[in-house]
């Protein structure tokens, strides 16, 4: 069973990282591409391309200039260390045994826009380039089309190298579009986190956000191999809700009363 998640705008690449093992990302030579192609743009371009304020266009106008490679402990840091969103807030991957972290790298993935398809272990340097972005690329308009193939490819890999054939859908829909479905051909678990408001329970963004994170750690804590044992999930305050599922999309609900 792999799981996958978004990143994260937010990035921390100030705090020491509790692990010194690293790998290095797979798809480092198509990041290269995507740089050199960012690096075309100007600031305010960028700032229009991307959608964000004139000084996170700048930070990142500097953060693309300044990628380079090879990758050290040095000038980067592993994937799932560095992103510190409200996903990871849930994860707490700072508090992982080094156990946590090995069984991590083997069934998490995070889905990136400039990375393809990153391990928790996988060295990154600070970005931010959303998976929607409409970037033209030598690939086509988008980021979609420039990292289908080859992050469908790698999860399969991946998921056949697990020998379970299942694929636990924890990441935004922006993010998991670019996974070509019919392709993977895998068993596709994807948990819904609803909570309590009004006396209806629906998808509140930044609490579902948070309960991905959780689910993710407890995936990982728990050592969950299989659909069954996900329904047991009750981290912060969720339990599974078997009138709402349906088939593989499984409803965790979560009563104002049991929200902190």
């Amino acid at each position: 069973m792999i799981a996958v998640v978004s990143p994260a705008k937010t990035l921390d690449f100030e705090t020491q990282p509790c692990t010194e093992v690293f790998t290095k990302p797979e798809f480092l030579k198509d990041s290269s591409i995507l740089i050199d192609r960012l690096r075309d743009f100007s600031s305010a371009e960028l700032g229009n391309l991307m959608g964000v304020s004139t000084k996170l266009a700048e930070l990142n106008f500097c953060r693309f200039r300044d990628w380079s490679t090879p990758f050290t402990s040095e000038n980067a840091k592993p994937a799932l260390l560095a992103f510190k969103g409200d996903v990871y807030a849930g994860l707490q991957a700072d508090i992982f045994s080094d156990d946590d972290l090995a069984y991590a790298q083997d069934h998490l993935r995070i889905l990136s826009g400039l990375y393809g398809l990153l391990r928790p272990l996988d060295l990154m340097q600070p970005y931010r380039l959303e998976m929607g972005t409409g970037l033209d690329n030598i690939r086509g308009k988008n980021l979609y089309s420039f990292w289908s193939d080859s992050i469908t490819n790698a999860l399969t890999a991946a998921l056949s190298a697990d020998s379970s054939g299942i694929l636990v859908n924890l990441a935004s829909n922006e993010y998991f579009q670019c996974i070509n479905q019919k392709k993977l051909g895998a068993r596709i678990i994807t948990p819904v986190f609803k909570d309590e408001k009004n006396g209806n329970f629906k998808i509140i963004s930044f609490f579902a956000k948070k309960a991905r994170g959780l689910m993710s750690r407890f995936i990982i804590q728990e050592r969950v191999e299989t659909p069954s044992d996900l329904k047991s999930f009750g981290l912060g305050g969720y339990t599974y809700d078997k009138q709402q599922s349906v088939g593989d999309t499984i409803i965790f609900t979560r009563p104002e009363s049991a929200r902190k």
